[in-house]
């Protein structure tokens, strides 16, 4: 079964990597488990050239490598495509909360957009685009109008508990 995602979106240096971060932060010390999944415009290496699991994997040209230590576990695999977030998550993070995906911005998962006047002029959102209606909240760092939906801001005390508490209330699924 695939758990509730949510993505951060914006355009680059907007915060979403730090919005994620508080994010995750914030709903695990409320008690939920939360994953992440980043998504990248490019090839990564998790492992510099020289390790072991990196000859493994580009020496020995393994399909798959599993790195295993006492408190982690990493796992690299080949692909031919690129897998979805609603695929990772249903395949690797079944049993999470909630699923924040950083980036993701021409998909359908509900999105969250952080918006920096500091960092542009304007926001990515637009109500011409195809999947405008994925759009579902934004957070910026001043007023923002005619939006079709809440808007939290950076520079109001509380905007992190108030984001979070929308979060629970609408992607979460009820406590028992």
């Amino acid at each position: 079964m695939t758990p509730p995602l949510l993505s951060v979106v914006g355009k680059k240096h907007a915060g979403k990597t730090t919005l994620t971060v508080q994010l995750a932060a914030a709903l695990k010390r409320r008690g939920w488990r939360v994953m992440t999944i980043k998504h990248g415009s490019h090839t990564f290496n998790l492992d510099p050239e020289g390790t072991d699991t990196y000859r493994h994997y580009h020496e020995g040209e393994a399909e798959r490598v599993a790195m295993i230590s006492p408190d982690k576990f990493a796992l690299v695999m080949r692909g031919s495509a690129q897998l979805t977030p609603e695929e990772v998550a249903e395949r690797y993070m079944h049993d999470a909360d909630l699923v924040l995906c950083e980036g993701f911005k021409t998909s359908v998962l509900p999105k969250v957009e952080i918006f920096r006047r500091a960092a542009h002029s304007a926001p990515l959102f637009d109500a011409a685009l195809d999947n405008a209606s994925s759009w579902q909240a934004m957070v910026c760092d001043g007023a923002a109008s005619d939006l079709p939906f809440p808007v939290f801001r950076l520079d109001h005390d509380g905007w992190l508990d108030q984001l979070v508490l929308w979060i629970e209330e609408h992607h979460l699924p009820r406590r028992s």
